[in-house]
């Protein structure tokens, strides 16, 4: 019995001394420096805020007055699933946090707000920690939001995520913090992807999820690590998502100075030879090498190398930020053009369907020989040598297989007869919006005029609608 007491003493003594010895070589472990993350997103300046609530309103207005009402005839919604809301126009640029789990992201994302050991800090560990969607948001207090709440609240951009189902708003959560970046951008910290994972066990549509948010995002952090560069499927379909969006796509290899030279080396070219089938474009995409957190880089590591990556990274978000009303601008401008050949190609599969229409013909077989095959009818090639339209901004042909099959073609109307007295035609409106308004509040940014007085020497805006039926 005396024995056991002595082993147990022995052993209580060993850990004790070994957590004294974790806590010594925590408080020993020297912090980086901070002041280039002040200094290259301009943090400490004191200047006042812009106010871009004029321009803001005037776009509102374009879209309320001359997309939104060609987007709701032609129930464009219903083909591409993605709506805007007034709090999508108002809301601030949105960075997304994409990747495997445990490589960083969370970790990332409190060492950019300096959020370690506070109460606000995101957590993180070496296991899956993340399962939510957690967006960080400004606010005057620390203030935790379900995601029930946020999809209710209509002023806010993610109301539209309700249609994910209520196990997904079960997986959704906002946190406010009073901090000076979120007065100007918005972050969203996703679960790591997993690749043993079925769709199924996560309850919701995650790459559906996941679609919704890389469209709406401004800047998407796709984060590895040295461990993890294997691409399985998951990995595989989200890179599919992100096609198109590789412009907006900034890829992190963190924990970088874990590694001695020749080995960071050769996880370098790794990473790339693991993307490279994924991302099919002709221009690489930019890699940044560093270690996103705030312990200073290990001893005998390339530390000068990786601050110049760090900043560079940093450099790329600020611009994102100053560059949020064009960004904004051009967004709604690109939705306009979808809008409309929507539009164009409804109103040709409609006119032909009347074409080809007889007294003793059967309606239901007639279109569905226009819808099954429409080249034979020259449906895209009619809109390509009409209106002034991209072949490559089409939509795919089997797209509109599904779209008329739960919208009948009786239910629309040709764009010929979508005019009226006082509104005028919604085809001339979101054209207007597109050559003339749009472009014309966003030079009007670059000239740096007041963004919220209208042109109306171009745009014709508050003039009294013409009456195309009187006789001059």
């Amino acid at each position: 019995m005396k024995a056991l007491l002595l082993l147990c003493c022995f052993l209580a003594s060993l850990l004790l001394s070994g957590q004294a010895d974790t806590e010594d070589v925590n408080e020993e472990a020297p912090l980086r420096d901070r002041s280039h993350i002040e200094k290259t997103l301009m943090l400490n300046e004191e200047k006042p805020a812009d106010d871009y609530s004029a321009v803001l309103q005037r776009l509102r207005k374009i879209y309320h007055t001359s997309i939104k009402p060609l987007e709701q005839s032609y129930k464009y919604n219903e083909l591409r699933q993605h709506e805007i809301t007034d709090g999508e126009i108002t809301s601030k640029p949105m960075v997304l946090f994409l990747g495997p789990w445990s490589v960083g992201k969370s970790t990332m994302i409190n060492y950019l707000l300096g959020l370690e050991d506070t109460r606000y800090q995101l957590y993180t560990g070496a296991e899956p920690t993340t399962s939510e969607f957690t967006v960080l948001m400004h606010g005057p207090k620390l203030k935790t939001i379900e995601g029930i709440v946020m999809a209710a609240d209509s002023a806010r951009s993610f109301s539209p995520l309700e249609k994910f189902g209520q196990n997904f708003l079960e997986k959704l959560i906002g946190i406010e913090v009073p901090h000076k970046l979120l007065e100007r951008v918005t972050f969203v910290d996703t679960p790591g992807i997993i690749e043993n994972r079925k769709q199924q066990e996560r309850g919701y549509p995650f790459n559906d999820v996941c679609q919704w948010f890389i469209d709406r995002a401004d800047l998407i952090f796709v984060v590895f690590d040295p461990t993890k560069l294997d691409v399985g499927l998951e990995l595989e379909m989200l890179f599919r998502q992100l096609k198109g969006r590789e412009s907006q796509i900034r890829i992190i290899l963190n924990k970088a100075d874990n590694l001695a030279t020749q080995m960071l080396m050769r996880v370098y070219g790794a990473l790339f030879w693991s993307l490279a089938p994924l991302i099919n474009v002709t221009e690489p995409p930019r890699v940044y090498v560093s270690s996103f957190w705030p312990q200073d880089y290990k001893p005998d590591t390339h530390r000068e190398l990786f601050l110049k990556e760090e900043i560079s990274l940093l450099e790329d978000l600020n611009q994102v930020i100053e560059n949020r009303l064009e960004n904004k601008i051009a967004f709604i401008r690109q939705h306009a053009i979808r809008v409309r050949i929507h539009a164009l190609l409804v109103d040709r599969y409609l006119q032909t369907y009347k074409d080809k229409m007889t007294f003793f013909s059967d309606g239901e077989l007639v279109f569905k020989d226009i819808v099954e095959d429409p080249d034979k009818f020259y449906i895209f090639k009619t809109i390509l040598a009409k209106t002034n339209v991209s072949k490559f901004d089409l939509p795919n042909r089997e797209a509109y297989k599904d779209f008329f099959g739960i919208n009948p073609i009786s239910n629309f109307k040709l764009l010929s007869q979508q005019c009226s007295y006082m509104g005028g035609c919604f085809l001339e409106k979101i054209e207007r919006a597109i050559t003339q308004e749009l472009p014309s509040l966003l030079g009007s940014l670059g000239l740096g005029k007041n963004p919220g007085a209208p042109n109306c020497d171009k745009t014709g805006c508050g003039e009294i609608p013409k009456n195309r039926y009187k006789k001059h």
